[in-house]
């Protein structure tokens, strides 16, 4: 005989819409306290679930509410690997998401992000960057559904576009498609229809007001920087120019000398006097781990000492009482300080660097 909380379960399917109201209203709490009992007869309760996200996918309020319940639900069952399989390789629902996501008066727009970014965390989303789909008039021109989803996020951040969204969850699922290659590949190469380099269009976030959308950037901007054929491109001034972008958020209202401005880059000089540095120390350690990555080649190397990184990684080391930026600073420094092969005097490889700060 099925307990109450089962046969709550099972109103997910009933006839009558308001009972299937009801039910999504009481089973959002249980999606993270009791996950297991949406896994039940093969998954059903799931398959009812997306089915709520595709049928009340309407301007009413009732059905937008009993979607925004699912989707919530959704979002916390998806980091469970069987459930995060069985959504993310559902070609049709994952167009249904898309079709709400695009369109400009859907109020559930951000839970839709929202559990997009965790599907991102599935290998089979990369597909995302190739799928082509009918074009949103007038968020895109374009057909390619990752190029809207963009077209999202980037207007999304004025609120021109939805009214009720900011789709700033977008910058999470930015950040995991950035580790595939063929992601890296996209966020680096100009788009047809716009002849615009992705992530141009992100790294002027990287001070937005919102954590999320500075987090999301923050780790795209990181996940890129594994591709070593990227530097060149990210490190251009004419092409990504990703360090002024890296290193505002490290730095703060101190004053430097005369000879570390000098060194800096124009974007650095002369900042206000109420400039504040990143408070998020997460965020602070990525742009760390960035910097480093684009050390590999001599020339990243040499492209980073020019922009004068030097005195702003010092700075945050002083001020930033936190032990994994500290951390990040001292590997950086340790790499910027050290001589090239074949310049300054040689030590034995296992000589530790001097501490430099």
């Amino acid at each position: 005989m099925p307990t109450e909380l089962e046969e709550l379960v099972e109103f997910l399917h009933h006839g009558n819409t308001q009972i299937r109201q009801i039910a999504t209203e009481n089973l959002v709490g249980y999606s993270t306290s009791q996950p297991t009992i949406f896994k039940a007869a093969q998954l059903t309760p799931i398959k009812d679930l997306k089915l709520l996200v595709k049928d009340y996918a309407v301007r009413v309020a009732h059905a937008l509410q009993i979607a925004k319940n699912a989707l919530i639900i959704l979002v916390n069952l998806s980091d469970d690997r069987e459930i995060l399989q069985y959504l993310a390789e559902d070609d049709a629902f994952l167009e249904s998401l898309l079709f709400c996501l695009t369109d400009a008066k859907y109020a559930n727009a951000n839970e839709i992000a929202m559990l997009l970014a965790n599907l991102a965390k599935s290998d089979h989303l990369k597909g995302i960057l190739t799928l082509t789909r009918a074009t949103p008039k007038p968020l895109s021109t374009s057909g390619n559904a990752m190029d809207q989803m963009m077209d999202c996020f980037v207007k999304g951040a004025s609120g021109t576009y939805n009214k009720a969204a900011n789709y700033d969850y977008l910058a999470y699922f930015f950040a995991d498609i950035a580790k595939f290659p063929e992601g890296q590949t996209y966020f680096t190469t100009a788009q047809p229809y716009d002849n615009v380099i992705p992530l141009t269009k992100l790294t002027v976030f990287t001070e937005h007001v919102s954590l999320i959308r500075r987090l999301g950037v923050a780790s795209t901007l990181k996940n890129i920087s594994f591709s070593v054929p990227s530097h060149p491109l990210l490190l251009s001034s004419s092409a990504i120019n990703v360090l002024p972008y890296v290193l505002l958020p490290l730095t703060g209202n101190e004053e430097y000398t005369d000879e570390d401005t000098n060194a800096m880059l124009p974007d650095l000089q002369l900042l206000p006097p109420d400039k504040e540095r990143e408070k998020d120390s997460r965020i602070t350690s990525t742009h760390l781990e960035t910097l480093l990555l684009l050390t590999t080649t001599r020339e990243g190397r040499d492209a980073l000492r020019s922009a004068g990184c030097y005195p702003v990684v010092r700075e945050t080391h002083l001020a930033v009482d936190d032990e994994g930026v500290q951390e990040g600073c001292d590997r950086l420094v340790q790499v910027l300080m050290r001589d090239e092969e074949g310049e300054g005097k040689e030590e034995d490889e296992d000589e530790k660097i001097v501490e430099v700060f």
